[in-house]
Formats: structure tokens, C-alpha cells, sequence
């Protein structure tokens, strides 16, 4: 990545009548970053991202790229490119023509932009036959990929994209996402991306950002969010997750004592709950019952009863041996594998 942000937000806002989509967001994104924005349906990413690409005016504050300010630049001539979800092709052109179709209306000699088309379409791992192929005789992922040429061929510094996986099928989505992520390694272009996917979000982005209502509540790789959850929301918005609170000292769910912990939440991953033997040890001891199992390849996760508390733990095959449905066993977790979040 680049030194320095190429794009900055500063107290950016945007309502519709009475409703605030964006709620003063102030945030850099580096040069050359793969940056997702994520966040539940009505929560302002997809907005943002239009102001970012200059589709959506906001109401309040300033859009950079680099030292200037772009907030009123129309977004044909901003150095920028969306990919949208729909992927807007133009069904009555050949692949070529949609490719070069920003080239064409740029005057560019037809040689010159069949040249530059071809050698996108390599970059995006399209067989070059394709080229005088109508693109209703393309597949998804064969359509996902000339939209990326597409965006490519205009050579932006930045490519937006909002949700262009969500229509796909599972298989094809997992062989994209690692595709995408290799096309921003060749290309070493500034990725911005939304998704309300955090498998997407996860696999592809050196960084991300979580929406909520407006606003950002936390940005940061997706280690630390998902080890060091901000709040509540961030952390089970970032999957599946045991949640206890915290009262003088105790855990009320589990009535086990967590010693030097302040009130508020405690956040355990199901990867760190663990059934214990006789001499194991643990921070933190409670008994449970084995209500039901689910095979997830190499790990098993297992749902626990504790009162009307259902708690979640995944355990490798080894560990998961022997564990019956309907035992009560004792299990455990260490403080140290825990996030405290104070709402």
C-alpha cells in the first residue's frame, strides 16, 4: 500500500428529509487498500459509498482524494469507477464493446482500444476468445468478470463496489472473493467495498469498517475486530458469540466469579469454550448440558445448555470425541481468550 490516505471523510453527512443515512463520518482510507464496509440493511453503507463515488451530494462535510477536495466533482470525472450489484453490462453489446465502451466515448482509436480491452481481459483471467462474445452467452462469473474489466479499462485510482457477489451462488461467491482479492493484489488499485456479508468482508480486506445507524462505530483489521470488539453490537455482529454480563465481579449467566473484570460484557468466541477433564483448569468453570451437535467439517460445534442460557462452542474433531447429546459436563474458558465490552 501507498504512504497516506487516498481518500478522506471529514464529518460527512447525508439525510433525506427526516431520516440521517450518514451521520458525520470521519475516516481515511490508505492508497491501495482492499477497505469493506459492512453493516445490517438501513444502516448507511450504501450511501456512504455513493457520496464516496460522487453518485449521492452529501448534506454536510468533505469528501479528499489525496490534498483535494472533491465533495462537488461529478462522478464522470472523478479518477473513479463503480461496479454495481446489478454489474450494468449492456446485454445487446459483445464482451468487447462493454469493455471498451468508456474508451469509445473517450475517442480513443478503435485499434488502440481493442488493445487495452485484451490485455484488461487478461488481467481479470478472461479467455481473449471472449472478446467478440455477446454477454448474454456468459455465465456469472464470466459477467463478473467483464464488469471488472470494464471498471478496470478506465484505469480508476479507486473502484467502488457495492455488493457485487450477493446475487451469486455460494460456490461461485467463494471462488470470486478469492479472485477479487488477487485482482487487488496484481493491480494494487484502492478497493472500497460494501457488503452486509462477513465472510466477504473477512476473507478479502486488509480493513474494515462496521456501519451502525450512520455511522462508523469501528474500523480496524478483521483480527482485531473480531478479537477486540468495541461494543456489544460489533461483536455479535461479527458472528456467533457467548455473551455474559458482568455485575460486581460475576457472571450472572454462568453464576462464576471473573475476578479483575468491570461490569459490563464479557464477549467469548464458541472457538475458546472447552469441556473440562478431571485436573484441566480454567479461569472460568460452569456446568452445562450437551443439547445438540453440528458437524462443520474439521470442527464440531456443539450447542450447551446452562438454565434457559444457550452457549455455543466449537471444538476440533479430537476434543469433540466422546461428547454425547443430553450429558451435563463441566466446561470452561480462559479470561485472557475474552473481549470486555462496556455495552
Amino acid at each position: 500500500m501507498g504512504a497516506g490516505p487516498i481518500l478522506s471523510m471529514q464529518a460527512l453527512s447525508k439525510r433525506f428529509g427526516d431520516v440521517v443515512a450518514v451521520d458525520s463520518v470521519t475516516l481515511d482510507i490508505e492508497d491501495g487498500e482492499f477497505f469493506t464496509i459492512v453493516g445490517p440493511s438501513g444502516s448507511g453503507k450504501s450511501t456512504l459509498v455513493r457520496i464516496l463515488a460522487g453518485l449521492e451530494q452529501p448534506t454536510a462535510g468533505q469528501v479528499m482524494l489525496r490534498d483535494g477536495d472533491i465533495t462537488n466533482v461529478p462522478a464522470n470525472q472523478r479518477p473513479t469507477c463503480m461496479v454495481f450489484q446489478s454489474l450494468a453490462l449492456f446485454t445487446h453489446k459483445s464482451v468487447g464493446e462493454n469493455i471498451e465502451f468508456a474508451a469509445k466515448m473517450k475517442g480513443v482509436a478503435k485499434a488502440e482500444r481493442k488493445q487495452q480491452a485484451l490485455e484488461t481481459m487478461d488481467v481479470v483471467r478472461l479467455p481473449q476468445d471472449y472478446y467478440d462474445r455477446s454477454v448474454t452467452q456468459c455465465s456469472g462469473g464470466e459477467r463478473q468478470r467483464v464488469a471488472l474489466a470494464r471498471a478496470l479499462a478506465s484505469d480508476p485510482e479507486i473502484l467502488f463496489f457495492d455488493e457485487p457477489l450477493s446475487a451469486m451462488d455460494y460456490r461461485l461467491r467463494k471462488i470470486l472473493e478469492v479472485e477479487m482479492k488477487d485482482l487487488h493484489r496484481r493491480t494494487g488499485k484502492t478497493f472500497i467495498y460494501i457488503t452486509h456479508s462477513l465472510e466477504e468482508a473477512m476473507v478479502m480486506s486488509d480493513r474494515i469498517a462496521i456501519m451502525r445507524a450512520g455511522r462508523i462505530v469501528q474500523a480496524g483489521t478483521p483480527n482485531d475486530i473480531y478479537r477486540q470488539p468495541s461494543s456489544r453490537f460489533v461483536a455479535e455482529f461479527m458472528g456467533e458469540v457467548n455473551t455474559f454480563s458482568v455485575e460486581g465481579g460475576r457472571i450472572r449467566e454462568l453464576g462464576a466469579t471473573a475476578a479483575g473484570v468491570d461490569d459490563g460484557y464479557l464477549v467469548v468466541r464458541p472457538e475458546y469454550l472447552r469441556h473440562l477433564g478431571d485436573g484441566d483448569e480454567a479461569d472460568v468453570r460452569f456446568s452445562a448440558a450437551v443439547d445438540n451437535d453440528y458437524m462443520l467439517g474439521s470442527r464440531t460445534q456443539f450447542h450447551l445448555s446452562v438454565d434457559d442460557q444457550v452457549l455455543i462452542a466449537e471444538l476440533p474433531a479430537a476434543a469433540a470425541a466422546g461428547l454425547t447429546i443430553g450429558e451435563r459436563r463441566e466446561w470452561g474458558f480462559d479470561l485472557a481468550d475474552t473481549a470486555h465490552v462496556p455495552e
